[in-house]
């Protein structure tokens, strides 16, 4: 297998893997007693990890769709 072909999967399969770790990461973020306060507003510590996961999935997709172009070409 040729370097760029290789350096191409990786990309794919690590976007492939954000797409997929980060959404189970904030289910349990989101069942945490201190996502939300005695009120039920979310806390300081739900709004960091909603950010954290978002940025996340973002540059997971890119990755991947970077991956894929790299195959494509």
């Amino acid at each position: 297998m040729e370097l760029p072909v290789f350096a191409a999967l990786v990309l794919v399969v690590a976007g492939i893997w954000s797409l997929v770790v980060w959404p189970q990461f904030l289910r349990r973020v989101m069942k945490d007693p201190r996502a939300r306060d005695a009120a039920g507003k979310a806390t300081k510590f739900l709004t960091v990890h909603v950010v954290l996961v978002t940025i996340s999935m973002v540059l997971g997709a890119a990755t991947a769709v970077i991956g894929i172009m790299g195959l494509v070409s």
